[in-house]
C-alpha cells in the first residue's frame, strides 16, 4: 500500500487526507499546530476556520451553491462536517467553528490509513508522493523551500486583486474604447465620470466600510500597493491623478472626460474585465454599491470582488497542471489557497481534486477530464491556464461555459448554469467510477 504525505491540516489538507485515505492509500499528515502557531491561528485542532464562519450560499441561483453540490456528489468530507455543525443563518451554510473543526480533527483522527504528526516540514522531497496544503499563512522556511522549488517570481505572498465584473454585464453605450493619446488600438474599456458623479463616488468610497486587517498583515501589504479608498482619502482629486486620470483620453464626442475608470481583459475569451488600479479593502458589498455608482457599472455583475490579504500562492498557471499536480515535478500537488483558488470552499474542493487525481495517478488510473460546464472544472482549468497577471479566483459562473440559449431573467440563468454543472458532474462521478 503506497504512502502520500499531506503537508498542512487545514480544509484542503483534510480533504485531501479523507479521499486518498477511503481510496486505501496511507497517508502521513503533518500538521505544525500546536508546536507552532501562524499569527492568525490559535486551536490545537485541525481545519481552523479563523475568519468568518460563513460557507457562503446555498442557493442554486449562486455559484457557491452549485459548488456545494459538486462536493455532494464527490463526497466531500468537510462538506458533510460543516452541515452537521449547521449554525442558523438564513440561506448560507455557517458553522459553529469550534465544533466544525473539533468534529473535522475526529473524523480524521478516526480514518484508520491516516495518520497525523503535530510537527513542521520544511523540506520537499520530489520524489515523494507529497501534497502540499500549507494555506495563506504557509511557514517562511516552507515557504523558502516552495520558492526553491518553484524558482524565481513562483511565489506571492500577498493577494492585492482588483474587482472583476462580467463583461456581458457592462454598459457599453456609457463606455468608449479609443486608447491614451490614441496610440495604437486600445485594449481597454474607458469608462467616463463626469465631475458630480466623480465627487460623489469619491465620497462615498472614502466612507464605505471596510475589512479589518490583521495587524501582521497591514505592513506587509500597505508597502506593495496602495488601496483605491485609502489613496481617494488623500485627497478629493487624488484618483484623477492617478488610476482614474483622464490625461490623452478623448471619448466619442471629442472632449477629455473628468474622470476615467479604465478595465482590463481578465482573460483571453473577454468575458471577464478588472478595474485597473482598484486594488481595495471595502467589503464585498459596499464595492457592490459604490463601484456601481460609475455609469458604465451601474448593472454590473461581480465575478470576483477585490481582496488585499496575507495571502501566500503560488504562479499557479506556470506551475500547475489541471489536477494540482506540478508540471516539473509530477509527484507534488499542491491544495488550498496556496493553489490559487479562494475561499473555503474552494480550498477543500482543490484538496479534494488533488487527493482524487493523486489517487488515480498513483492507480494508473486514466486522468479525469473535468471540463467548463462544472465550478470545478472552470476552477481546475482557470488556476492551470495562461495568465500573465494570475490572482486567486473563487467560485463564480463568470467562468463557466456560456449557456447554449439565451435566458434574459438572472436569476433562471443562473439557476440554469447550477443545474447543468449538478447534471455534468453526475455524468462524470459515474464516467470515471469515483467513488473508487
Amino acid at each position: 500500500m503506497q504512502t502520500v504525505k499531506v503537508i498542512g491540516g487545514g480544509l484542503a489538507g483534510c480533504e485531501a487526507s479523507y479521499q486518498l485515505a477511503k481510496r486505501g492509500f496511507k497517508v502521513r499528515l503533518y500538521e505544525m499546530k500546536p508546536n507552532k502557531f501562524s499569527p492568525a491561528h490559535t486551536s490545537k485542532d485541525l481545519a481552523e476556520i479563523v475568519c468568518s464562519n460563513s460557507l457562503k450560499s446555498t442557493l442554486l441561483s449562486t455559484a457557491s451553491g452549485a459548488l456545494k453540490q459538486e462536493l455532494k456528489i464527490l463526497d466531500s468530507l468537510i462538506l458533510k462536517v460543516a452541515e452537521k455543525c449547521a449554525v442558523p443563518s438564513g440561506s448560507a451554510l455557517a458553522v459553529d467553528r469550534e465544533k466544525f473543526a473539533k468534529m473535522v480533527t475526529e473524523e480524521v483522527q478516526k480514518q484508520p490509513n491516516i495518520e497525523i504528526f503535530r510537527e513542521e516540514i520544511t523540506k520537499i522531497d520530489i520524489n515523494e508522493p507529497t501534497i502540499i496544503a500549507t494555506g495563506p499563512l504557509t511557514s517562511q522556511a516552507l515557504s523558502s523551500e516552495i520558492s526553491s522549488l518553484l524558482g524565481d517570481n513562483g511565489l506571492a505572498f500577498y493577494d492585492a486583486s482588483s474587482p472583476i465584473v462580467d463583461a456581458a454585464s457592462i454598459d457599453l453605450e456609457k463606455t468608449f474604447s479609443t486608447s491614451r493619446y490614441q496610440k495604437g488600438e486600445s485594449d481597454y474599456i474607458n469608462c467616463p465620470m463626469d465631475k458630480d458623479t466623480y465627487y460623489s463616488f469619491v465620497h462615498e468610497l472614502v466612507n464605505a466600510k471596510k475589512v479589518e486587517l490583521h495587524d501582521f498583515e497591514k505592513r506587509e501589504i500597505f508597502e506593495g500597493c496602495m488601496p483605491v479608498e485609502v489613496m481617494a482619502a488623500r485627497g478629493v482629486d487624488t484618483l484623477r491623478f492617478g488610476p482614474l486620470r483622464p490625461v490623452g483620453l478623448i471619448d466619442n464626442d471629442g472632449k477629455r472626460p473628468f474622470a476615467v475608470l479604465q478595465l482590463r481583459k481578465e482573460n483571453v475569451a473577454g468575458d471577464m474585465y478588472n478595474l485597473v488600479g482598484f486594488q481595495t479593502n471595502l467589503i464585498f458589498s459596499e464595492q457592490k454599491r459604490v463601484f456601481s455608482m460609475i455609469p458604465a457599472l451601474k448593472n454590473a455583475e461581480f465575478v470576483k470582488y477585490g481582496v488585499m490579504h496575507r495571502n501566500t500562492f503560488i504562479n499557479s498557471p506556470k506551475h500547475l497542471n489541471s489536477d494540482f499536480s506540478m508540471k516539473k515535478y509530477p509527484n507534488i500537488f499542491f491544495a488550498g489557497q496556496i493553489s490559487g483558488v479562494e475561499g473555503y470552499m474552494e480550498s477543500t474542493l482543490s484538496g479534494l481534486i488533488a487527493g482524487l487525481c493523486m489517487a488515480r495517478k498513483l492507480s494508473k488510473k486514466p486522468k479525469i477530464q473535468f471540463n467548463n460546464l462544472t465550478i470545478t472544472g472552470a476552477l481546475c482549468n482557470y488556476i492551470s491556464s495562461e495568465n500573465v497577471d494570475f490572482q486567486p479566483m473563487n467560485a463564480n459562473f463568470g467562468i463557466l461555459a456560456p449557456l447554449d440559449t439565451t435566458i434574459k431573467d438572472k436569476q433562471a440563468r443562473k439557476e440554469e448554469y447550477s443545474k447543468r454543472a449538478i447534471s455534468e458532474m453526475t455524468k462524470i462521478k459515474e464516467a470515471y467510477d469515483l467513488d473508487n
